[in-house]
């Protein structure tokens, strides 16, 4: 834990550095197949520091989150098993040991949520709190449609980090205890009902 909250201050540091583009452009990119820290904590204060900008931070995390996301989809795929679906690598016993968000626990639970729900796994760890990486890992680990899996990626990425963005350019410093201490749990009510709005349209329409 002492570790993490290294690198979180070192993330809420580089929003006072030069070059911030680089910053939240690489974080982004990282974040989404292995980095533990997720670009939030770096978006908001660059957003609060130049809100003009704030629509070019959240475009520049949406497109590095992504192509980041369909890395780990490649790495999951080609470099997460021995014997696909028996013996993990030593790659991945490497991330499950040392990268927070990513167990076996985790992927034996997705891999049953996959069979019925794939879009919207992808789309609620995209857009909620839940650890982006371990879905873009184990979407190419058990083989999940890729075009599916960069829609889903695409939509949820883009929705949080432009809201997030809109937020702060609209609102500025005023805004942000209200993003820290509540938005997460709202992101995660939206999908859940945006979700259970599409089960019960589904039972009615069959």
């Amino acid at each position: 834990m002492k570790l993490f909250k290294h690198i979180y201050d070192w993330v809420i540091e580089l929003s006072n550095k030069p070059k911030s583009n680089y910053s939240i452009s690489i974080l982004s990119f990282s974040e989404a197949f292995f980095f533990p820290i997720p670009p939030d904590v770096l978006l908001i204060p660059l957003c609060l520091g130049n809100r003009n900008k704030s629509w070019n931070f959240a475009l520049l995390c949406s497109v590095f989150s992504i192509s980041g996301g369909v890395l780990g989809y490649y790495i999951g795929k080609m470099l997460w098993w021995n014997v696909p679906g028996i013996e993990y690598s030593y790659l991945a016993t490497l991330f499950m040991d040392y990268i927070p968000g990513v167990n076996e626990e985790g992927f034996n639970n997705i891999k049953k949520l996959y069979d019925e729900w794939d879009f919207w796994i992808v789309f609620t760890a995209g857009f909620t709190p839940i650890p982006f990486k371990l879905i873009t890992l184990s979407s190419g680990t058990f083989n999940i449609n890729l075009g599916m899996f960069v829609l889903a990626s695409v939509i949820s990425r883009s929705a949080r980090f432009f809201l997030l963005a809109s937020l702060i350019k609209m609102f500025g410093e005023s805004i942000r205890y209200f993003i820290e201490k509540y938005f997460n749990i709202l992101a995660m009510l939206f999908t859940f009902f945006l979700i259970g709005g599409f089960v019960i349209l589904k039972i009615v329409l069959s």
